[in-house]
């Protein structure tokens, strides 16, 4: 039997899924099987997205609210497409972009528009993104030239970090598991660890 999954991205912890997870279960997803990281779309060595991606099987689905939402490298993108669509025979439905919906127009006709389609999109999600880091070395540089502060202010801690690091304090979780469950790195969570202990420390 097909399963049917969602994936969800946004670049930081403080941005907000909301709208990508109303989309999906508008689509019919079940919640346990939506996967969401909140990391940059440079690549795809994403915890939970590599874990969605394990899962798949040929016939299943996968479904992406933007492609931009799925990735933001021209060249890995097109890469991650062929192997879920060609390798692991799974399809890909974008939401945004009915025509990129692998389940249907499998003729010649078909292939070739939604190609040409997905290349295409895969080009203006790199290229924004790039656009993105432009306009930020720009603010950098003009920040500096006026004094001001450059440093990274404090992330709020999330609420749902709080069940998963007492699983992980009980040795019920190990941290690579405690981190898939948030959908961040290691490193983020060891981040969030000190953070809270720096908070719960009496002074």
């Amino acid at each position: 039997m097909k399963s049917f999954y969602g994936y969800m991205r946004v670049s930081s912890l403080e941005q907000n899924t909301e709208r990508q997870k109303v989309e999906l279960l508008r689509w019919g997803i079940i919640d346990k099987n939506i996967f969401c990281d909140k990391l940059s779309g440079k690549d795809f060595n994403r915890p939970q997205y590599q874990k969605l991606k394990r899962k798949l099987k040929e016939g299943d689905v996968l479904v992406v609210k933007s492609i931009d939402r799925l990735g933001r490298n021209y060249d890995d993108i097109q890469e991650e497409w062929r192997e879920i669509v060609k390798t692991k025979k799974a399809d890909i439905v974008i939401l945004d972009m009915p025509i990129l919906d692998t389940r249907t127009n499998k003729d010649l006709i078909g292939t070739l528009i939604s190609d040409i389609v997905l290349q295409l999109l895969s080009y203006v999600a790199q290229a924004e993104r790039e656009n993105i880091k432009q306009r930020q070395a720009e603010g950098i540089a003009l920040a500096k030239a006026q004094g001001k502060h450059l440093g990274r202010f404090p992330t709020p801690i999330p609420q749902e970090f709080y069940p998963v690091y007492e699983k992980w304090q009980k040795r019920i979780y190990t941290l690579e598991t405690a981190s898939n469950e948030l959908g961040i790195t290691v490193s983020q969570f060891r981040t969030m660890i000190k953070k809270h202990k720096s908070k719960t420390t009496p002074l």
